[in-house]
């Protein structure tokens, strides 16, 4: 049995890191997408303003990614604190 400071330990660095891909997530969606929209536009790609990528496309792609990244460290953080499936 893992003794309950290993485990405060492993859900302390979970949430961590679900902090930080939300915050990753939030600058992508919210101040990307819609704050920054107007002067992200100035730079074009593929005839579109980047505001404009950001907002239809962006955050669904980032998310996307983040999800792998996720789940590629909390596998790392699984073996660190020996909780992984075999």
């Amino acid at each position: 049995m893992v003794d309950k400071e290993r485990l405060e330990a492993y859900w302390k660095k979970n949430l961590s890191i679900i902090r930080n891909i939300l915050i990753i997530w939030f600058v992508v969606s919210y101040l990307f997408g819609i704050i920054f929209y107007d002067a992200l536009n100035s730079i074009r790609i593929g005839g579109y303003g980047l505001g404009f990528w950001f907002a239809n496309q962006g955050a669904e792609i980032i998310f996307v990614i983040l999800i792998f990244v996720y789940t590629s460290i909390m596998n790392k953080v699984d073996r660190e604190f020996d909780v992984h499936e075999d």
